[in-house]
């Protein structure tokens, strides 16, 4: 499905009556017929694992970090981050990131065709503070160092190939990745309160050894035309990849990124936006900014990690704000989907369907405990749309 520019005449679902005002473009915003519900109706009280769902959702624990997963033997990492879900036969994985330094790493967790757990296990160790990452068309998982001159590592969700460091993708504190099949590029945030969205044109297609780092070029106004430059220097020293190219676009904390039908979505937590490129034409515009909802009513603050479903809907997790994972639709409903109680000092991380798009996997990277070994990882199955 074709998605239409965010918030245009939007409708955003609230416990507020009604808006009044104005966003961006001159679009009005109107109060949904049924306040506080989307495509799936309002929020329910939460549940055993204290998470308000929509009618005909139900959740589950996976895992919990340093417990075991399941009946394995396999502890699950700190700090789970970043994730992504990969086909296994008639079954799936779930891969995650742990967001602590140093270690960090990642892991993942295998589901039979009925979602049973049937394994889980390390694809990478010894790296730092691996925050969110992206999947590639060719069935591995990216996983990004979030620290200064961090790197990416291309690592294999089934466990069989070793993780390879791939320092052709530049040197920054990376954040999210998404890989781009029609332009044969993947597409990488930066965060940094300064920081920039690059673009990795691989040598070779399917083989991220080599390739020519490049960063957006645009004016600071948030939409208009843009451009890509190369990046001269790309291990960042002794000048930051941000820093090399006169006229890159700044973004303030870059965030979760999806690639779908000829647009790339990424997020910036330091002003709570959503930005929109639209690969075809050659622009970019705003999607979604949060300080321009009349009266402080804005349903999706905190933005971080992104994801979108088949049938065209986008899912952002908040890192704080009220810890829900708000739903973007096509016909541009902002609302809640799901919300964790409990956990104020958390923040939702690594939102990722199954294959079938039944089902939602997403972590608590603190949990209850506001800690890094408190983290929990869930599973949501329900009507999703596909």
């Amino acid at each position: 499905m074709e998605r239409r520019t965010f918030l245009r005449g939007a409708v955003i679902g609230s416990s507020a009556a009604a808006f009044g005002g104005t966003l961006m473009h001159g679009a009005a915003y109107a109060a949904p017929a049924q306040p506080g519900a989307g495509p799936y109706g309002a929020l329910g009280a939460a549940d055993a694992n204290g998470i308000q769902l929509p009618a005909g959702f139900t959740s589950r624990v996976v895992a919990r970090s340093g417990q075991n997963v399941g009946s394995t033997s396999y502890p699950w990492h700190s700090a789970p981050d970043g994730g992504a879900c990969f086909a296994d036969g008639t079954g799936w994985i779930y891969v995650s990131n742990s967001e602590i330094n140093p270690s960090g790493g990642a892991s993942a967790v295998k589901f039979s065709a009925t979602g049973a757990i049937t394994g889980a296990y390390r694809i990478l160790s010894g790296t730092r503070q691996n925050c969110a990452g992206g999947k590639t068309p060719w069935n591995t998982w990216l996983s990004c160092e979030e620290v200064s001159r961090g790197y990416v590592y291309e690592t294999d969700p089934y466990g069989v190939n070793a993780a390879v460091q791939r320092p052709a993708m530049g040197q920054f504190k990376h954040e999210a990745a998404a890989a781009d099949p029609v332009r044969k590029v993947v597409y990488l945030t930066e965060d940094e309160t300064d920081g920039c969205f690059y673009r990795f044109v691989p040598t070779t297609w399917g083989n991220l050894s080599s390739g020519t780092l490049q960063v957006l070029k645009a004016s600071t106004a948030t939409s208009g035309s843009f451009t890509w430059a190369t990046v001269p220097d790309r291990d960042g020293s002794p000048t930051a990849t941000r820093s090399q190219v006169s006229g890159a676009k700044k973004f303030n904390g870059g965030e979760g990124c999806h690639y779908a039908n000829d647009t790339v979505w990424f997020t910036t937590k330091g002003d709570n936006r959503v930005w929109q490129l639209n690969l075809a034409a050659g622009t970019y515009e705003l999607a979604y900014d949060d300080s321009l909802v009349p009266g402080g009513a804005a349903p999706l603050t905190g933005v971080d990690n992104v994801t979108g479903s088949s049938y065209g809907d986008l899912y952002i997790a908040e890192d704080g704000g009220t810890m829900e994972i708000c739903l973007i639709t096509p016909d541009d409903v902002v609302t809640p989907f799901l919300r964790i109680t409990g956990q104020s000092s958390s923040e939702i991380t690594g939102p990722a369907f199954s294959p079938a798009g039944n089902r939602l996997y997403f972590s608590s990277q603190r949990g209850t405990s506001g800690s890094s070994t408190g983290g929990i990882t869930y599973e949501v199955t329900g009507p999703f749309r596909v």
